[in-house]
């Protein structure tokens, strides 16, 4: 503990996020480092408690405490503030294989099971993982290491999100030659496309891709196995396979008006955006625009505050976004304890947007979709909405509608953000892969192995929608168990 009184003396400093009116005219990433002396400072305020909580990747009340990884939290904490980054970074790589990806868009669990956070604010975690990385590539100790032998044995990896990123890494490390699949035109997945620009810049992605296959991993995009690559031939051709496809499938509203045109599913309006963008700086005008619209995004998290900062980023006339729960509250509750997961009211950065262009946070709670309303050419120009209240019975939450709370909203461009239900069913059919009760691929943790003898599953296919963390965990752990079938077959 190299200040046994930082974090008495020191206050918690976040990013250097660009300011609101700033930002929003590009797509650059918005958040900044500190200089390398104020992070020291930041990390002289862990207190290297003798249980770190922060590293644990426990599972408390449905959700995350701690890091999934089990990062090394205060020894590189220490390091960074005794000044030794070299160190630090060594120190972060044994269990953080993706540290630039996680840095940026990783939700903290650690740091909201940061002791600290008992009665201050947590350490500033993520940022100095983030800031090791980054000096690390700057620094050039960054490097691609080869395995110095390989098992002669291959492995074909389908999808290239952090689970299928993951489960390269590691069986590619291990002597084994990968093959990762991914069916779209570029490698990431979800990090690609799934996740806008200004808070993961895609030259990240690619930089790390690079070092991947220096290291060996051959990548195939355009490829989507099942659909232009036959599963017989994948199946064939190598000695084991792992499935990491994500849970892609969205959870759809089936009010009256859903057929309307302009109702989209945000990952075709993200998707689209992302896409044109890398394209052709969106010359090409093959996405989705939210310009001069009024946009309502229904659904919260993370996914309904990027179509909000997307949108505002269009140039939208409006944006609203409506959430069928009630607001969080800004300290915790007496039923949610530390260290569990904070659900704390978090204002985003693409609320801190629109209360910047429009004048308030965009967000309505308890709000809850009627129906959709068109004009004669079939587009839709209006959204119904009712206010419900929440009410325990029996253990169950169960809502009701609060009668004269019925409202009507202007709405050119309707993006639903509520979420995902699985995977896709066709190359699981193809496959015959069981599924379990929720429709994920039925796996077991730990073991990762289908029905399907030599077929293995990792990330949201097999758990559900989840953190990207919790994706990389899934995919690490897959190789290992791959590698265990590989070396008894």
């Amino acid at each position: 503990m190299g200040k046994p009184t930082g974090f008495l003396e020191y206050e918690r400093s976040g990013f250097l996020d660009r300011e609101p009116g700033d930002r929003i005219k590009d797509w650059k990433e918005f958040h900044g480092l500190l200089s390398d002396d104020d992070i020291k400072i930041q990390a002289a305020r862990c207190m290297n408690c003798g249980i770190p909580f922060c590293q644990t990747g426990k599972i408390y009340a449905g959700a995350a405490s701690g890091c999934p990884i089990n990062n090394l939290i205060p020894d590189f904490n220490d390091l960074v503030y005794m000044g030794a980054w070299k160190t630090a970074y060594d120190v972060l790589s044994k269990e953080s294989i993706f540290p630039e990806f996680t840095g940026r868009v990783c939700p903290a669990p650690c740091e909201g099971s940061c002791t600290l956070g008992l009665d201050r604010e947590a350490v500033t975690i993520k940022q100095i993982e983030l800031a090791i990385i980054e000096k690390a590539f700057a620094e050039g100790w960054v490097r691609a290491t080869p395995p110095k032998e390989r098992t002669g044995k291959k492995v074909a990896v389908v999808g290239s999100g952090p689970a299928g990123l993951a489960c390269a890494t590691e069986l590619n490390r291990a002597g084994y030659s990968v093959t990762v699949y991914e069916r779209n035109d570029r490698v990431g997945g979800l990090l690609m496309y799934g996740i806008p620009a200004m808070k993961l810049d895609k030259s990240i992605i690619e930089r790390r891709v690079k070092l991947l296959e220096k290291e060996g991993i051959k990548f195939v995009i355009n490829t989507e196995i099942g659909k232009n690559h036959p599963v017989e031939k994948i199946l064939k051709n190598f000695d084991a396979v792992v499935l990491c496809c994500g849970s892609t499938r969205p959870r759809e509203l089936t009010q009256d008006g859903r057929e309307l045109q302009g109702i989209h599913f945000a990952m075709e309006f993200l998707h689209a955006n992302t896409k044109s963008l890398l394209d052709s700086n969106h010359k090409d005008k093959k996405f989705i625009s939210a310009k001069d619209k009024n946009v309502i995004v229904i659904g919260g998290g993370d996914t309904g505050t990027d179509c909000v900062a997307t949108s505002i980023r269009h140039g939208c006339k409006g944006i609203k976004q409506f959430e069928i729960l009630p607001c969080p509250p800004l300290e915790r509750a007496s039923t949610n304890p530390w260290p569990e997961w904070p659900k704390l009211l978090i204002t985003d950065y693409g609320q801190e947007e629109s209360a910047h262009v429009f004048g308030s946070d965009p967000r309505h709670f308890v709000t809850m979709t009627r129906e959709f309303t068109g004009d004669k050419n079939g587009n839709v120009k209006e959204l119904k909405t009712v206010q419900i209240e929440w009410t325990k019975k029996d253990g169950r939450f169960e809502y009701a509608e609060v009668p004269g709370t019925e409202k009507s909203w202007p709405a050119d461009l309707v993006l639903l953000a509520m979420g995902f239900i699985g995977p896709e069913d066709k190359l699981l059919e193809e496959m015959g892969i069981e599924r379990d009760e929720r429709s994920n691929v039925k796996a077991e943790y730990g073991k990762f192995a289908t029905n399907v003898k030599g077929v293995f599953a990792a990330g949201d296919m097999r758990r559900g929608q989840s953190l990207v963390v919790w994706a990389i965990n899934e995919g690490r752990a897959a190789a290992k168990a791959c590698g265990e079938f590989l070396i008894q077959s």
